[in-house]
């Protein structure tokens, strides 16, 4: 298993940070930035090849894979994605499916989370596709929100739903065992071909509406943030420093 990172998004809403960085190069902890973190996490609980998904101003992560490799004692195998400021990210996870086919500890290059997150994905491991998922947060239009049947299999996966019917939120973190690998390469394939613009996690709705295993791992009252623009950057900074 390897750990992935997804980093290769623009993010236009945190400029000027990111006139000439990807988000993930922004800083969150002096000179910590959210990969930094991300690499940190991944290390921590024994994964030290990662993959790194990158795109915009991917010139910026390549200047600093040596330095990030030695920090972290890890090797970074950077995956490149020439359409990153075109298509969404449905893309960007199938461009990695050869470096997850023996599994992988998936987190977005855009999320501040401590490494607990990490350790409670690899603490219930056994689905084919585990997502950690936030039951705690109150949530609204622009979480990616999820439901489950019964049985604890995934039902709904999307920002599109109202809040009061979701279990919780996704939030950008996934486990996936390597017998799910190819399964899941092949549903992100037909996502990203039926629309460039669908987000991998529309691929995962296409893994479970084929039959796949897909379940979530609660994380608890943990402080996290998505960093999507200035305030979520913020709040990133009120909290990183606590990790």
């Amino acid at each position: 298993m390897i750990g992935l990172v997804l980093a290769a998004g623009a993010g236009r809403r945190l400029r000027p940070y990111t006139d000439t960085l990807p988000k993930a190069l922004v800083p969150v902890d002096g000179e910590t930035t959210i990969l930094d973190i991300a690499l940190r996490n991944l290390a921590e609980v024994g994964l030290g090849d990662i993959a790194v998904v990158v795109g915009y101003a991917a010139g910026a992560v390549e200047a600093r894979q040596a330095a990030l490799q030695d920090r972290y004692g890890v090797r970074l195998t950077l995956v490149p994605n020439d359409k990153a400021e075109e298509w969404n990210n449905a893309y960007s996870l199938w461009l990695a499916r050869d470096h997850f086919a023996d599994g992988a500890l998936l987190v977005n290059g855009d999320t501040v989370h401590p490494v607990s997150i990490e350790k409670t994905l690899l603490a219930a491991r056994g689905p084919g596709i585990l997502l950690a998922v936030d039951d705690v947060k109150s949530l609204a239009d622009e979480e990616m929100k999820t439901t489950f049947d019964a049985g604890g299999q995934l039902t709904r996966i999307t920002k599109l739903m109202d809040p009061a019917e979701a279990f919780g939120e996704y939030i950008g973190a996934t486990l996936i065992e390597p017998h799910a690998a190819a399964a899941l390469a092949d549903a992100l394939e037909a996502t990203w071909r039926r629309d460039p613009n669908l987000y991998y996690e529309d691929g995962y709705q296409e893994y479970a509406d084929r039959g796949g295993e897909v379940r979530a791992a609660t994380i608890g009252a943990v402080e996290w943030v998505e960093v999507d623009n200035h305030a979520d950057l913020a709040r990133a900074r009120e909290i990183a420093c606590h990790y």
